[in-house]
C-alpha cells in the first residue's frame, strides 16, 4: 500500500467508486481529503456522459465534497474532442443528456435529425422506440454510429441500470454495423487524463469498479490499477477475467493511511 500511496497522480472513476446515484459511498470524503492534504494530482475520469464537469462538481458539492471543476473529465468531452478532430463543424443526431449535447455544441457541432454525419448515443433516461427507429434510419442512410462508452450497465442507488452499450445494441443489430466507443478503455480517454495531470504512467494509478473498462485501461496504459468492490464488480466476477488488478480494495477509503 505504501507504493500506491506514494503515487504522484490518480485517475479515479466516479460511479461505484465515489457514489451510487445520489448516495455518497463510505470513505469517499476521507479519500478526497487525503488527495488534497497530500497535494496529489488527480482527475475524476468518468464514462458517464450525462453531466458536464460543472454539474459533476455541483453534485459532489451537494454530497459534501469540495472539488474544483478542473478535476473532471467525461466521455462526453472525449467524444466531442474526437469527433471535432475527425469532422470539424460536423453535425450529429444525439440520443443522450445535456452533458453530451453541450460538449458537442462547444466542439462546434450542430444538431441534425435529417442527414447528420454521426449518430451519437450516451446514457439517457429518455430512451425510446421512436429514437431507435430514427437512429436506425440515419445510420442506414450513411451516418456513422458512435457510443460515448462501452459500459453495458452502471450502478444506481437500488442496483444497476442499462448503460450506453446496452442502449446502442438494438441500433447496431438492426443496421448490422458496430459502433465506435470513445470512453474507457479506449486509450484516447487515458491520454487525455494523463496530459491533464502531466504525470508519467509509472507514477500514476487508476481507480475504478470495473474490470472491463477501468482495470484493462490501466493495464494497457502501463499504470497500476486499483479495483474497488463498492461498484458492480464482485470477487467472483473479477476472477472470471484473464487479467488482474494490482490492488483489490473494499473502497477508496482504504487508500489513506
Amino acid at each position: 500500500m505504501d507504493k500506491l500511496r506514494n503515487k504522484k497522480g490518480y485517475i479515479c472513476d466516479m460511479d461505484g467508486v465515489i457514489y451510487h446515484g445520489n448516495l455518497l459511498l463510505d470513505g469517499a470524503a476521507k479519500f478526497v481529503n487525503w488527495l488534497e492534504e497530500n497535494q496529489k494530482k488527480y482527475i475524476f475520469l468518468t464514462n458517464s456522459s450525462e453531466r458536464s464537469p460543472r454539474e459533476l462538481q455541483e453534485k459532489l458539492e451537494r454530497l459534501g465534497l469540495h472539488v474544483g471543476e478542473e478535476h473532471f473529465y467525461t466521455s462526453a468531452l472525449a467524444t466531442a474532442a474526437f469527433l471535432k478532430s475527425q469532422c470539424p463543424s460536423g453535425s450529429a443526431y444525439v440520443i443522450g443528456e445535456a452533458g453530451l449535447v453541450g460538449a458537442l455544441y462547444n466542439a462546434g457541432f450542430s444538431m441534425n435529425d435529417v442527414n447528420p454525419d454521426y449518430v451519437v448515443v450516451g446514457e439517457t433516461s429518455s430512451f425510446s422506440y421512436e429514437k431507435i427507429l430514427k437512429a436506425v434510419k440515419l445510420v442506414r442512410g450513411g451516418a456513422k454510429l458512435i457510443g460515448t462508452n462501452p459500459d453495458i450497465t452502471g450502478p444506481i442507488e437500488n442496483g444497476i441500470a442499462p448503460a450506453t452499450r446496452a442502449l446502442i445494441s438494438p441500433i447496431e443489430m438492426t443496421c448490422g454495423k458496430q459502433a465506435y466507443f470513445v470512453g474507457k478503455p479506449n486509450p484516447l480517454m487515458m491520454r487525455h487524463a494523463q496530459k491533464r495531470l502531466g504525470v508519467k504512467p509509472e507514477d500514476m494509478a487508476i481507480i475504478g469498479d470495473r474490470m472491463d473498462t477501468d482495470v484493462i485501461a490501466g493495464i494497457e496504459s502501463e499504470m497500476d490499477t486499483v479495483l474497488v468492490l463498492s461498484g458492480v464488480t464482485t470477487p467472483e466476477i473479477m476472477n472470471s477475467y484473464p487479467y488482474r488488478p494490482t490492488y483489490v480494495l473494499n473502497g477508496v477509503g482504504d487508500i489513506p493511511d
